[in-house]
């Protein structure tokens, strides 16, 4: 084994970022080690948060973390439209129409003609899908407390604040996004 090859069994999911950055800057000279180790570290812990999330609150109800995505916007918006879900949501007008032909099934969303335009469905929560909604984001809120229970009041405002001018900062170099 070389320095160049170091063994993989002795990496894990964290220190691999450091081996990452290394690596690239020795191989790759003008890579800013910085802004590589802000994005994997981003988006490692937001990975690693989602899949808690999904794994711990939504599984065990049948849902997946898109699933829960889906019935949150729908919950919190109010009756709307699939393109408006998607958007709110993040995800892709297809993903949303797949997610909702589920969850309709499962009495949980329901379709109706939107009242301004006959052409236009808008999507619903049925009751049972509004009870669903509201006991697992109890359960995904009590999660998200342990998540930012490691961090002080005022540091979870400094990393909202960073991350939210990190978001904004996209706007000045066209960042793709879901809209």
């Amino acid at each position: 084994m070389t320095q160049e090859q170091p063994d993989a069994e002795h990496l894990h999911f964290w220190s691999f970022i450091d081996h990452a950055v290394e690596r690239a800057g020795r191989e790759l000279p003008g890579v800013d080690p910085l802004a590589m180790r802000m994005v994997l570290t981003l988006h490692r812990a937001a990975n690693m948060l989602v899949y808690d999330l999904e794994s711990t609150v939504h599984r065990p109800r049948g849902w997946s973390w898109p699933g829960f995505r889906v019935l949150f916007a729908i919950w919190l918006a109010g009756p709307a439209e699939a393109k408006k879900v998607a958007e709110l949501s993040g995800m892709s007008r297809a993903a949303v129409s797949a997610l909702v032909a589920t969850l309709e099934k499962d009495g949980l969303v329901s379709k109706e003609r939107a009242p301004y335009d006959g052409r236009a469905v808008q999507l619903r929560l049925t009751d049972a899908g509004r009870e669903a909604i509201t006991s697992a984001f109890r359960a995904h809120n009590e999660r998200e407390q342990e998540w930012a229970g490691s961090l002080s009041e005022d540091e979870l405002h400094t990393l909202i604040d960073l991350l939210a001018k990190l978001t904004t900062q996209s706007a000045h170099f066209d960042a793709r996004h879901r809209v």
